[in-house]
């Protein structure tokens, strides 16, 4: 069992999104390891988006196009489609969440990618804590 004991929010450097006739969108971006596990997309209806794949990896968009804000603003779904080179690996659909910012908490590891650190509550969860025992000096 692997256990991660922080967040890391990958930048995609080149993605696309599309809009079919019905005027639903897809995002194409590069197939990370691992299948999703309750995915959403963040939206700050001007430039940026961030994919929350599940709780340990982020992906992070940037620079969309302006002629995408309005029709991502208004999506309450998207399309993700992971690709290995042309290959599809994996096609998910997302709920959008339209926020007034996205903050990006941690360290840059470099300069695709953040680290965020996981609150003491996330590591005694994950650690499967059943008790514990503060000692040491009495302040």
């Amino acid at each position: 069992m692997e256990t991660q004991y922080y967040t890391l929010i990958e930048k995609q450097d080149f993605y696309e999104i599309i809009e079919n006739k019905y005027g639903e969108l897809a995002i194409f971006i590069d197939a990370r390891d691992g299948a999703p596990v309750n995915p959403v997309l963040e939206f700050d209806g001007k430039k940026t988006a961030l994919l929350k794949r599940d709780a340990h990896l982020a992906v992070k968009l940037d620079d969309i196009h302006e002629e995408t804000v309005a029709p991502l603003a208004e999506a309450e779904f998207v399309m993700i489609v992971e690709l290995k080179g042309k290959m599809v690996e994996r096609v998910y659909g997302v709920p959008v969440e339209n926020v007034e910012e996205i903050v990006f908490e941690g360290r840059q590891t470099r300069a695709d990618e953040l680290v965020k650190a996981r609150s003491r509550d996330e590591i005694l969860q994950s650690f499967g804590a059943v008790k514990t025992w503060a000692s040491g000096s009495k302040r």
